[in-house]
C-alpha cells in the first residue's frame, strides 16, 4: 500500500483521477461505434469499416498485460500519465483523420494507451486502498464501467448529429486533461530500483507475435470461415508464438507473465471466470440484438435500447456487491453465487421464442447483468488479495486481458455456430412453408458469421401459410447462447483468502 501518510484529501483525489482515466478508456469503446455510419460515408472506407474497432482490440488487449508488468517494475504513476497523456493524443489525431487507413493507424495507437490505462487503473486499487476496502472500490471502479456503457451509446449519437463524428474523439480531450491534472495532485509516485534491462523483451515480442495474429483470427471469422487459409494460417501462427512465449517465460528473470501463478488456485478461477463471464457478456450483447429484430420484430433504434437494462443490472449488482464484500469475511459464496446467476439469466435467454413478450427477454437480461456484476469487484479483489503485492499489476491486468480475449473468443465461436445452423434450418423449415424458389435461392448459405445478416432474413417479414409453425420452428435461434454459460464448478473450486490476511511483502 502507497497511501500510508497520505491525507484523505489526496487519496479521494487520486481515486476520481483514476476513475476519470478509466471513464477516459471505457466510454471510447462505447461511444465510437453510433458514429461509425457517419465515418463511413465521410471517409469512403466501407470495405474497411471493421477494423476502426479490430485495431484497437488488437493493440489494447495486447498491451494490456505488458503494462501491468512494466507498472510493477516501475511504479503505477508514470504509467497512469502516459497513458492519459497518449490516448489523448492519440484520439486528436483520429479526429483530424482525412482517410479511413489513417484512422485505422490512430485508432490502433489509442488501443496501446487504452490498454496502459486498462492495466494500470484495476491495479492502483490495490494501492491505495487495503484489503478490506478494496472490494467496495472496486465495485465503483464497475459502476463506472457500466454507466459508460449505458451512456456512451447515447452520447455517441448525440455528439454525431450535433458536432459531427470527429468531436466523438475530440471530446476525449478535456476529460483527459482533468484527468491528469487531478491524478498528477493526488496519486504519490514511489521510486523503483528497477532498470530497462529487467524488461522482458523477447516476452513482449513473443506475446504480440501470438495475440495479435490470434484475435485477427477471431475477428475475420466475421467473413472468412474457419477452415479458410487466412484464418487457419494466422491461427497456427498465433500457436506457433504463444508456444514461443510460454517457453521464454519459463526462463527469463522477470517474465511479464509469471507462469507459476497459475498455480495459485485463486489466480486460475478468476482468470477462468473472467474469460467465461465475458463469452458470456458479449454473446448476449451481440446477439440478443438478432433475437429482437430476427425474432420479434423490434427495430434496431428499439432493441439497441432494450439493451441498456442489462448494464443498469451489472452496475447495481458491481456496486452492491463492493459493499456486501466489505462485511463477509469469507466469500466463495458470492462468487458461486454471480456464476450461478448469470447461468441462469443465460439460460432464460435460451428459452426465446417468436411468442415471448419483449419485458422477459428484458428481464432475462437483468439477470444476466446482475449475476456478471456481482463478479466484477469480486475476482479482481481475490487476486489482489491471494498473491503478493510485487505481482499486483500482473495480477489485475491478467484479469482484464482474460475479459478481453472472452470476449473475443465468444463473439467469434457463437457467431460461427449461429451462422452455420441458423441458416440451413431455416432454408429447411422455409421449404416446408412453400415459398417460391426465387426467395429461397437468397437465402444464405452459412459459413460465414455475416451470413445470418441478409437483408431477406432481418428484413420485413412477409405473412406466409403456416405462420404459426414458422414461429415454433425459430425457438432454436436462442440456442447458441447456451454455449456461453460458464461453469458453476469455477466457483466452488474457488479458495477465496479472507480480505484481512494478506501478503504485503
Amino acid at each position: 500500500m502507497i497511501t500510508q501518510g497520505l491525507s484523505r484529501r489526496r487519496v479521494i483525489l487520486a481515486t476520481a483521477g483514476t476513475m476519470l482515466a478509466l471513464l477516459l478508456a471505457a466510454l471510447d469503446q462505447t461511444i465510437v461505434g453510433t458514429a461509425i455510419p457517419r465515418i463511413v460515408a465521410d471517409l469512403n472506407g466501407l470495405d474497411r469499416l471493421a477494423w476502426v474497432t479490430t485495431a484497437y482490440l488488437v493493440t489494447s488487449t495486447t498491451m494490456t498485460p505488458i503494462a501491468g508488468k512494466l507498472g510493477d517494475l516501475f511504479g503505477r504513476k508514470p504509467f497512469l500519465l502516459a497513458g492519459m497523456i497518449g490516448f489523448v493524443v492519440a484520439s486528436a489525431f483520429c479526429g483530424l483523420a482525412q482517410d479511413m487507413t489513417q484512422l485505422i493507424v490512430f485508432r490502433g495507437i489509442q488501443g496501446i494507451f487504452g490498454g496502459v490505462l486498462f492495466a494500470t487503473v484495476f491495479t492502483v486499487i490495490g494501492d491505495l486502498f487495503p484489503p478490506s476496502q478494496r472490494g467496495r472500490t472496486a465495485g465503483l471502479f464497475g459502476a463506472v464501467f457500466g454507466l459508460s456503457s449505458i451512456v456512451g451509446p447515447t452520447a455517441g449519437g448525440f455528439i454525431t448529429d450535433h458536432f459531427g463524428w470527429r468531436w466523438v474523439f475530440e471530446v476525449n480531450i478535456p476529460v483527459g486533461i482533468i484527468a491528469v491534472l487531478v491524478v498528477l495532485a493526488g496519486l504519490p509516485f514511489v521510486r523503483s530500483k528497477a532498470s530497462w534491462r529487467d524488461i522482458d523483451f523477447y516476452g513482449a515480442v513473443s506475446l504480440a507475435g501470438g495475440v495479435v495474429p490470434l484475435l485477427i483470427a477471431l475477428t475475420i471469422t466475421r467473413d472468412h470461415a474457419w477452415s479458410s487459409p487466412e484464418v487457419s494460417g494466422l491461427l497456427a501462427l498465433a500457436a506457433v508464438m504463444l508456444a514461443v512465449f510460454v517457453f521464454v517465460e519459463s526462463r527469463v528473470e522477470h517474465p511479464i507473465v509469471p507462469l507459476h501463478l497459475f498455480k495459485n488456485a485463486t489466480f486460475t478461477v478468476s482468470m477462468l471466470v473472467g474469460f467465461l463471464t465475458a463469452f458470456g457478456m458479449f454473446g448476449s450483447i451481440l446477439f440478443t440484438p438478432l433475437v429482437f429484430q430476427g425474432v420479434l420484430g423490434i427495430s434496431a433504434t428499439n432493441s439497441g435500447a432494450l439493451i441498456t437494462p442489462m448494464m443498469f443490472g451489472l452496475l447495481g449488482a458491481s456496486t452492491a456487491t463492493g459493499f456486501l464484500m466489505r462485511r463477509i469475511r469469507y466469500y466463495r459464496f458470492l462468487g458461486t453465487f454471480g456464476v450461478i446467476v448469470m447461468i441462469f439469466g443465460m439460460w432464460l435467454l435460451s428459452q426465446v421464442s417468436p411468442g415471448v413478450p419483449e419485458w422477459r427477454v428484458v428481464a432475462s437480461l437483468i439477470v444476466v447483468g446482475l449475476g456478471i456484476g456481482v463478479t466484477f469487484p469480486l475476482y479482481l479483489t481475490a487476486v489482489q488479495t491471494a498473491l503478493p503485492r510485487q505481482y499486483m499489476g500482473v495480477a489485475s491486468s491478467q484479469i482484464q486481458f482474460w475479459r478481453n480475449l472472452g470476449g473475443t473468443v465468444g463473439s467469434a465461436i457463437l457467431g460461427a455456430v449461429l451462422a452455420n445452423r441458423l441458416p440451413d434450418y431455416l432454408t429447411t423449415r422455409i421449404t416446408a412453408l412453400h415459398v417460391p424458389p426465387a426467395v429461397l435461392a437468397q437465402l444464405p448459405k452459412g459459413g460465414s458469421a455475416n451470413s445470418i445478416l441478409d437483408p431477406v432474413l432481418l428484413g420485413p417479414r412477409p405473412q406466409l401459410p403456416g405462420s404459426g409453425r414458422r414461429r415454433r420452428s425459430r425457438r432454436r435461434s436462442g440456442r447458441s447462447a447456451r454455449r456461453s454459460r460458464p461453469r458453476a464448478s469455477a466457483g466452488s473450486a474457488f479458495r477465496f483468502r479472507p480480505c484481512r490476511a494478506v501478503r504485503e511483502g
